[in-house]
């Protein structure tokens, strides 16, 4: 069920066994060639697929569009949240639901950049909440497989405005995708590091880091319903309940 489309009543007698959805996306800066608003566009698209499938069994959130962005903000149009604004929004959804008997929320990432307040969130509210269940990934955490065996150029993962993201938005919203524009970006360091945090100012040209110049709307279709698959089986086995077994 869609939050946005319930009346209290709705909510008022729907299944706490549910899993209360929160979607995750940003409005930042997505090279010259994808809109501002595309991490919201597909973590809403691939969270609208999931609860189609699963209707009884998701309360779905509405997208909570204004992410952690600050690594971005130097492109006109970025608009981020601090880190504790973003959170605290998280934290509110849950918290507005919690009072009236929803005890699993899972949080649904669209945006890397929110990863890890994702994460400092839920564990928050798990310490505050130990008999509640809160969970979160990104749905491209469930598309890894399908992205390395379909993109054709050498980086063989989800990055920004890349060939896949770009392919994902070939498929969802073509009209929104200005083809004459994609273009390959992205600056490696020399030697290689690991663990420096970078804004993309520093690491592309303008804005996108990837071989967006290879994206297609097949390519999306696969990404995407590998996403949705894979969300929707995480989904369902909090809904019906889990168990911790020994290794």
């Amino acid at each position: 069920m869609k939050l946005q489309d319930a009346t209290w009543q709705d909510v008022d007698g729907f299944s706490r066994e549910a899993v209360v959805l929160i979607p995750t996306g940003s409005l930042e800066q997505h090279g010259p060639h994808l809109p501002l608003f595309t991490d919201s566009l597909i973590v809403t698209a691939v969270a609208d697929a999931v609860e189609a499938i699963l209707t009884s069994k998701i309360l779905l959130s509405p997208t909570l569009w204004l992410g952690a962005s600050g690594h971005h903000l130097l492109f006109p149009g970025t608009l981020s949240g601090d880190f504790d604004s973003y959170m605290g929004a998280i934290e509110s959804v849950a918290e507005s639901l919690l009072p009236h008997g929803f005890r699993k929320f899972y949080v649904l990432n669209g945006h890397g950049g929110n990863r890890e307040p994702n994460g400092i969130a839920t564990r928050k509210l798990k310490a505050k909440h130990l008999s509640c269940t809160f969970a979160h990934s990104g749905y491209f955490d469930f598309t890894k497989a399908v992205i390395a065996e379909t993109l054709e150029g050498p980086l063989k993962e989800m990055r920004h405005a890349c060939e896949a993201e770009a392919s994902l938005m070939l498929h969802l919203h073509p009209n929104l995708v200005r083809p004459d524009k994609l273009r390959d970006d992205g600056l490696v360091s020399e030697p290689p590091l690991l663990g420096v945090v970078h804004h993309f100012d520093e690491i592309t040209e303008q804005g996108s880091y990837g071989y967006a110049t290879l994206a297609s709307a097949e390519k999306g279709k696969m990404i995407f319903d590998s996403a949705v698959k894979g969300v929707a089986q995480e989904i369902e086995a909090l809904a019906n309940g889990y168990f911790l077994r020994g290794l």
